[in-house]
């Protein structure tokens, strides 16, 4: 009796749902990834009492050109803006910063608006930007802060 040879068949790997899956996992990680609209690096000031930063807020930041200083060691100061959607850019003054709030309150009256600003940031130019905001019309208001800790107080 005369043995019949088989054929050799290649092992494959079905590939055709491969683009699907990477399709879901781009689409997964897209939905669940957090994007910070600002990422300038302040020493904020401490306070006992925080709340929650609204969804959407716009931010106005007040950082030392010089990245090296801060405080009164710095020469001059800078501000950024961000939509609350957009990542951060510089602003020339806060003449200019006042346009962009104009804007960002004709076209959402109720934005709500986050100073943010360095600790040892002399005081005159938060005390500034809290007045343009408020002749500009903006009436939701917030410095941001860091928590204060049990070792803070100590």
């Amino acid at each position: 009796m005369k043995r019949i040879a088989r054929k050799q068949i290649a092992g494959n790997v079905p590939t055709a749902s491969m683009a699907d899956i990477a399709f879901l996992l781009i689409i997964f990680f897209m939905v669940t990834t957090k994007f910070d609209v600002d990422k300038t690096k302040v020493e904020m000031p401490k306070a006992e009492n925080r709340s929650e930063v609204a969804k959407g807020s716009a931010y106005v930041v007040i950082h030392c050109l010089d990245p090296g200083m801060t405080g009164p060691d710095c020469p001059e100061y800078g501000y950024k803006w961000s939509d609350g959607e957009m990542s951060s850019i510089p602003v020339g003054s806060l003449t200019d910063m006042e346009s962009y709030v104009a804007v960002q309150l004709g076209k959402d009256s109720t934005t709500p608006f986050i100073i943010k600003a360095d600790g040892d940031t002399p005081y005159q130019y938060v005390d500034d930007t809290f007045d343009m905001l408020r002749r500009v019309g903006a009436s939701d208001l917030t410095l941001l802060s860091d928590q204060l800790t049990v070792d803070d107080i100590q």
